[in-house]
């Protein structure tokens, strides 16, 4: 299989954080389509499992415009230019949970949706953890949720824990501990 064939590409909307694009293609069996894309902004994103010596994972309880509901997840967030993942990791964690780490390790990137958007997310897993908050900008601090590694299945039970991406960064955090006892 083949990449197709970009005929042209079209701006159908832009906001501060998003452009939306129109593409046609020609695929290699001579098929033509159009497809609708949000492509990549160019900044890299990061999504942190910050775990505690005890075994606690530190989930954030924050509002969720996409849903317009509060939701458990991780910290996460897009990097300020000239900042590498592990610097965007550690800033994330010190505004959202007012924790810094000792050791910070790059687990995987990810695609968040792949047939409509060019972001993705790099997973990281934060531990040795430290005490430190500096001011982020969020328009609430968001709550912080301490939870037992050792009890993941009862958070996938729970309503508020939905978001993709914070599912598979825990499950790959999991298994980097997992290696690592």
């Amino acid at each position: 299989m083949s990449t197709p064939k970009i005929l042209e590409t079209r701006e159908l909307a832009r906001s501060r954080f998003f452009r939306i694009e129109e593409l046609d293609l020609r695929f290699a069996n001579g098929v033509e389509r159009t497809y609708e894309r949000i492509p990549a902004q160019g900044r890299e994103a990061v999504i942190v499992v910050p775990v505690t010596e005890s075994g606690d994972v530190l989930l954030i309880r924050e509002y969720a415009a996409g849903f317009h509901e509060i939701q458990l997840s991780l910290p996460k967030g897009a990097a300020e230019a000239g900042e590498d993942v592990c610097a965007a990791a550690e800033r994330e964690l010190r505004e959202e949970i007012g924790f810094g780490a000792k050791r910070l390790q790059f687990l995987k990137n990810l695609s968040i949706a792949p047939g409509h958007m060019g972001f993705t997310i790099n997973v990281v897993l934060a531990t040795q953890l430290f005490a430190e908050r500096i001011p982020g900008d969020e328009p609430e601090p968001p709550e912080v949720v301490a939870w037992p590694m050792a009890q993941l299945e009862a958070l996938m039970s729970n309503p508020q824990f939905s978001e993709a991406r914070a599912v598979a960064a825990l499950w790959l955090a999991q298994i980097a501990l997992a290696a690592t006892n």
